[in-house]
């Protein structure tokens, strides 16, 4: 990986601080950015950049840090907040939806924009199961994730019929030990984030389109996929 320069937002916490770690240990140089920046200090000898995606100047800051990285190979995407709302309280929908969908559609328009100039490049991103299938507790939440992965998924085909060598990885991981998950709640089938960031960069090397994980998720969400809309509604989550 000599000379690869890797980004990572939102490698604060969880999956993508665990992501940046395993990218500086296979001998990436890495930038990393978050909102809390006080947060990538312990990273030692990494590019770091205080970048708020909800902000007006995130692109104008990732732009910055590529410019110090001295340019950028592969742009990993961590960013996000999620939350159960069974009653629908309009602060926290539009808050969901103001990082993952404005937030995310900022980000990673701006790393395509970049790589197009470039001519090439790869762009790996963090989405869900959630966006397999309108989840009633998270309305916002799943609606996101899906909007993410239809997004990822048009960017790939734009960049395929104007030539351009650009790679995309959607990472679709089920429910993982974070601060994201924090709370309550009991989940199920939860995942460490050491063990994801592992198949995530596995998955970034072998240059998957897309990969859930791990494997009970693949057929658990295959099986989503084989509910009718009609029987879907009437399920108690």
């Amino acid at each position: 990986m000599m000379n690869k320069r890797a980004i990572v937002i939102g490698a604060s916490s969880g999956i993508g601080k665990e992501v940046a770690r395993l990218l500086i240990k296979e001998g990436w140089k890495v930038g990393v950015a978050a909102r809390r920046v006080e947060l990538l200090q312990e990273f030692g000898n990494v590019e770091i950049e205080a970048i708020d995606v909800t902000q007006a100047d995130a692109t104008q800051r990732l732009r910055k840090l590529i410019e110090r990285m001295g340019g950028m190979d592969l742009f990993f995407y961590a960013s996000g907040i999620g939350k159960q709302n069974r009653e629908l309280e309009e602060e926290i929908e539009l808050s969901i939806m103001q990082t993952n969908t404005v937030g995310f559609t900022r980000m990673i328009g701006e790393a395509y924009r970049y790589f197009a100039e470039r001519g090439e490049g790869h762009i790996a991103a963090i989405t869900s199961i959630a966006g397999t299938k309108g989840l009633g507790p998270a309305p916002a939440y799943s609606a996101s994730k899906a909007m993410q992965a239809t997004y990822l998924e048009a960017l790939e085909q734009q960049a395929n019929a104007r030539g351009l060598k650009i790679r995309f990885t959607d990472i679709r991981p089920g429910f993982v030990d974070t601060a994201l998950l924090s709370g309550d709640f009991h989940y199920p089938m939860m995942l460490k984030p050491e063990s994801v960031a592992k198949e995530i960069i596995r998955s970034i090397n072998a240059k998957k389109h897309v990969r859930v994980i791990d494997w009970r998720y693949r057929i658990l969400t295959g099986l989503w996929r084989l509910i009718p809309r009609w029987i879907w509604r009437r399920i108690k989550l």
